[in-house]
Formats: C-alpha cells, structure tokens, sequence
C-alpha cells in the first residue's frame, strides 16, 4: 500500500486512542476483579443482594478492554503519508482547498 513518491503509510501505534482506553479500562478492571476475589465481606455481599459486583463489574471490564485492544489489532488506524507537496512546504491544504 505504498503512494506516487513510494512512502509507506504509517500506523498509529502506541498512540491509538484505543490502546489508551483498553489501558486504563483493564487496569480498573484488575482492580475490581482482585477485590471482588480477595477482600469482599458478607457484609459487603448483603449489601449488595448476595452478587459480587466488585467481581462481575471487574470482569466486565477486562472483557471491554481485550475488545477494544482486539479492535485496535484488526482495525489499526494508518496515517496518511505527507503529499509532495506538503513536505516542500511544510503546512497542510486548509480544508476547502
């Protein structure tokens, strides 16, 4: 998938807005789920109807996280290579040109 002057798109990476949300949905998640496995009370539990919500709503996470690290995967996003004639210039075309 190379252009006219050969260059080679490049992918988002690192710094696909994806990977950050599945980041920080999934360290939530972990969060949740080892305090719904290790440090929930009976206490805790008769407050919330006998359902370990810690647990369920942390493994919902981690699945919502491996969804978007997967769709990041599948789907990257590919940034467009600069035109001949924006690497001369140095500036972008404003949108109606």
């Amino acid at each position: 998938m190379a252009t006219e002057s050969g260059a080679r798109p490049k992918k988002a990476g690192a710094f696909d807005i994806r990977l950050i949300i599945a980041l920080l949905i999934g360290v939530y998640g972990v969060i949740l789920t080892v305090l719904g496995i290790g440090f929930t009370s009976d206490a805790d539990l008769q407050k919330a109807a006998r359902v370990n919500i810690n647990l369920w709503a942390g493994i919902g996470m981690l699945v919502v996280a491996a969804l978007f690290f997967t769709w990041s995967q599948v789907r990257p996003l590919v940034v467009p290579a600069p035109t001949e004639a924006e690497e001369t210039t140095g500036t972008t075309p404003a949108a109606g040109e």
